[in-house]
Order: structure tokens, then C-alpha cells, then sequence
């Protein structure tokens, strides 16, 4: 089911070059995570992340692929979050638990970030088109003391548009919201333009995270950005997907080959591959195995399963 909640919305400041993505995830959060058992500080980075890849994806402009990952030499050592174009998203998160544990409670939020991402690290944003077999992809270091400043300076970077940025996460919700200040029109008024912008800084400010996770869009919008004209659009849904299958499972054996695959089965009694995202096993036994390698007779070639 897709729940309430589970929806990216866009807003535009009428007659202005500015613009914003507001998402907030239920649902969609909780099956993602349902079968995993992250601490909590590393369940909220990658709540954040989820959130922060889905404002992403509502900028694309074709059908594809957002990859958000975040790398780096503290307790979390990788961080990857996934949303295509029609918002189906997975996400996973890698960490050293002794590390996580050894985090003080009761530090800042600041704090709290660099001791899960380190003193030296990166955003990648990587963008795959499902049609044109187009991919970019853009690197910065992460920045500040939060997810949030990280993405600005992505913006910033490597699509050079003044962005701000605010995301949220608990153990029910995930949250973000978006305002960026685009390229002018020509015949834009500049102290207009400046008003609006200004308007729209002061107006993600205005926002707490505890908001952004309960409060409705229509009240969020009404609370930062008070006196500016805004059109809110309609929303659309968001929904854990994840990609893996038994197809794609026998692909990554056949691509480690017989022999290993083998070896496995005989001091396992079975080979089982667990998805990394999504947790579900795919268990191949011996009869699974050999069928996995045969060659079909009619063509004496490609490998099949049964």
C-alpha cells in the first residue's frame, strides 16, 4: 500500500526562478528497512539519504536511474541510496558497529554526523538514463556538519544552483524538502528575483526537522514561506522496490564460475545469496547448481536455468 505520507510534491514561487520538492516517506521507510537492525544515529543518516535521493530524482527529466552514495572514514564506511525516475527506491547502509557504539549519546547533531562519516569523505551522485544509455555522474567532498550542507555543496558544485536543503529521519518517518534558485529569466526584475530567493532561504530555516516529519506540505508551506505566492502540485507516489531476482542471482554465479560455485555447495551443503538491500535469500542447492551451468542441447551454448 501506498500510504498518505508516501509522496514527493513540487512547489514553485509564481513568477519567480525559484523552486522546491517537498517528500515525506512512511510506509515506503518502514518496509525498506523493515528487515535490517541499524543503530539509530546510522538509521537516521540513511532515512536522510533516502529522502535526500528522492528530491533528486524529482529533478530528472527523462526515464532512469539516481544513485546517492555517500563514502567515508568513520563508523559509516558506505552509504548507498537508490531512486529511479517514477520513485521506486532501496537503500543500504555499511558501518562498523564497535565504532557506532562508542559514539557518545548525547552529542550534537554535528558532532554526530562527522563521527559516522569521518574527517574525509564524499557524495557521488550518479544519474543513469534508461533510453539514451547516457550516465553522469558528479563528485564533491562532504561538507559541514550535515547530510543537508553535503547537498548543497553537490548542487552547488556540480549543477551550480544555490540550493537549500532541509532532511529528517526517525525510526517511522523520512522527510526532506528542497528550494533552489534557478537560472533567471531575461526580463526578470533582480530585486525581485533577490526578494524571492532571500524569501525562500529564510523560509527552509524557519522549519525543524520535528516539523518537516509531521506537519502536512500544505502547513509547511504556509508556515516558512508566509507572504509569497506559491502553486503547490500534485503529488506523486513513493514506494520501496527492490530490484533483485532469481535471474539476476543465477547471472552473479554463473559470472563466478563453476568451480568456486561448487566448492561453496560442498562445504555448505547449499549456496545462498542474500540480497544486500532487501535482505530476501536465494538458495540454490545441488540440483539448482548443475542445472545452473548445463548448456541448453538445442544450441550446445548458452548457460539456462530449470
Amino acid at each position: 500500500m501506498i500510504a498518505a505520507g508516501d509522496q514527493v510534491r513540487r512547489f514553485i514561487f509564481e513568477k519567480r526562478p525559484v523552486r522546491g520538492h517537498w517528500v515525506r516517506l512512511e510506509n515506503a521507510w518502514r518496509a525498506l528497512h523493515a528487515h535490517t537492525d541499524y543503530p539509530q544515529s546510522v538509521d537516521e543518516l540513511l532515512g536522510q539519504a533516502v529522502a535526500a535521493s528522492v528530491l533528486l530524482a524529482a529533478t530528472l527529466k527523462f526515464r532512469g536511474t539516481l544513485t546517492f552514495q555517500l563514502q567515508g572514514n568513520g563508523a559509516v564506511k558506505l552509504l548507498v541510496a537508490q531512486c529511479t525516475h517514477d520513485f521506486r527506491l532501496r537503500a543500504v547502509a555499511r558501518f562498523d558497529q564497535a565504532a557506532v557504539r562508542g559514539s557518545p549519546a548525547d552529542a550534537r547533531r554535528g558532532a554526530v554526523f562527522r563521527r559516522l562519516v569521518g574527517t574525509d569523505g564524499r557524495v557521488t551522485v550518479t544519474i543513469e538514463a534508461d533510453e539514451k544509455s547516457m550516465r553522469y555522474q558528479g563528485v564533491v567532498p562532504l561538507a559541514g556538519t550535515s547530510l543537508a550542507e553535503s547537498l548543497e555543496a553537490y548542487f552547488a558544485s556540480s549543477e551550480q544552483l544555490p540550493t537549500r536543503v532541509l532532511l529528517a529521519a526517525d525510526g517511522a518517518r523520512g522527510a526532506g524538502m528542497l528550494v533552489q534558485k534557478l537560472p533567471e529569466a531575461a526580463a526578470a526584475d533582480e530585486e525581485e528575483v533577490t526578494a524571492a530567493w532571500q524569501g525562500a532561504q529564510r523560509g527552509i530555516e524557519r522549519l525543524s526537522a520535528a516539523e518537516l516529519l509531521t506537519r502536512p506540505v500544505e502547513e509547511l508551506l504556509a508556515r516558512g514561506f508566509t507572504g509569497h505566492d506559491l502553486r503547490l502540485f500534485r503529488g506523486a507516489p513513493v514506494q520501496f522496490e527492490c530490484r533483485c531476482s532469481a535471474g539476476r542471482v543465477a547471472g552473479l554465479l554463473r559470472a563466478l564460475g563453476p568451480e568456486e560455485v561448487r566448492d561453496v555447495l560442498r562445504e555448505q551443503g547449499a549456496v545462498t545469496v542474500t540480497c544486500e538491500f532487501c535482505h530476501r535469500p536465494y538458495r540454490f542447492d545441488a540440483v539448482d547448481v548443475e542445472a545452473l551451468f548445463a548448456q541448453e542441447p538445442a544450441t550446445g551454448g548458452s548457460p539456462a536455468i530449470h
